[in-house]
């Protein structure tokens, strides 16, 4: 029984069908349906009810899909220990949301090469909610989202705690739109519970991509939108800006560094640990 096979399978299953992880897989339709035709030969068993085109699973499909779990599980710890084979070498694949990326990773990673010369941190950008996505999956060893989180299989450590505030642009009243990053995005969330609060149900939210071109729109006067004080202070519209500060059951987000629970345990992720408790201190500042 080859892995790809079963990933092939567990893709079917998430997506729901052979169309949609054929997308996710990048291959054919025609590759999907044999690689699950094989299985189910070599298992001597049927793993999907044929609905038309919609697929259920049968009992024995849902058995593999649980041992699959574990397997798929298993490869990724194999393939995680290995690249950390010695003092602190390898990889380190770290998640971050874009506003701790754009004004925190810079000083955070200078503290990392320094601390393990060896190691190669790979940074990925992506909302809270992808991001946590990503080490469930085991397709990030670590990332830093917006909390709170709770989840059984994942550990959250709390590293610092952000403050919101309602940023629009200078001089300009304040336009009924709200530009946040698209959802999933732990900062959205909360803006969207401060309108909610605050009966501005009515108001529309525009989606963007990057930080920059958030508060680039907002500087001009398009919208306005909650982010951190420092991703502002540090921006280059930050003279184009005004600040407001919001209530504290608002403003006040934990950022948290995210691992799996049964992750092996890697130096590297120790050492990020380190610095935000302050046991680093000639460091400390990059947090």
């Amino acid at each position: 029984m080859e892995l790809v096979s079963l990933k092939t399978f567990k893709t079917v299953v998430e997506r729901g069908g052979v169309l949609a992880a054929s997308r996710v897989l990048h291959t054919v339709q025609s590759n999907i349906t044999a690689r699950i035709k094989r299985l189910e030969e070599e298992l001597g068993s049927a793993l999907f009810y044929r609905k038309g085109r919609s697929l259920e699973l049968t009992p024995a499909g849902n058995t593999l899909l649980d041992y699959a779990n574990k397997l798929l599980q298993l490869e990724q710890q194999a393939g995680i220990a290995v690249r950390q084979v010695g003092e602190a070498t390898g990889e380190l694949r770290i998640g971050s949301m874009e506003s701790f990326a754009a004004v925190r990773m810079p000083g955070v990673l200078q503290a990392l090469r320094k601390a393990h010369p060896q190691l190669m941190p790979r940074i990925q950008s992506d909302t809270s909610g992808a991001l946590i996505q990503d080490v469930l999956e085991y397709r990030l060893d670590c990332a830093f989202v917006g909390g709170p989180v709770e989840h059984p299989d994942l550990v959250c450590h709390p590293v610092l705690m952000e403050e919101l505030v309602l940023v629009s642009a200078l001089d300009m009243d304040i336009p009924d739109t709200l530009i946040m990053f698209r959802e999933g995005c732990a900062y959205r969330e909360r803006a969207q519970r401060w309108l909610k609060d605050n009966g501005k149900v009515s108001t529309q939210v525009m989606d963007m991509g990057t930080l920059e071109g958030i508060l680039g729109c907002v500087a001009v006067g398009l919208g306005f939108t909650l982010v951190p004080r420092k991703v502002v202070e540090e921006s280059r519209y930050a003279n184009d800006l005004k600040i407001e500060v919001l209530a504290a059951e608002y403003s006040q987000v934990p950022t948290l560094l995210v691992t799996h629970k049964d992750a092996t345990t890697m130096a590297g992720i120790e050492t990020l640990l380190a610095l935000f408790k302050g046991k680093l201190p000639e460091w400390e500042s990059a947090a």
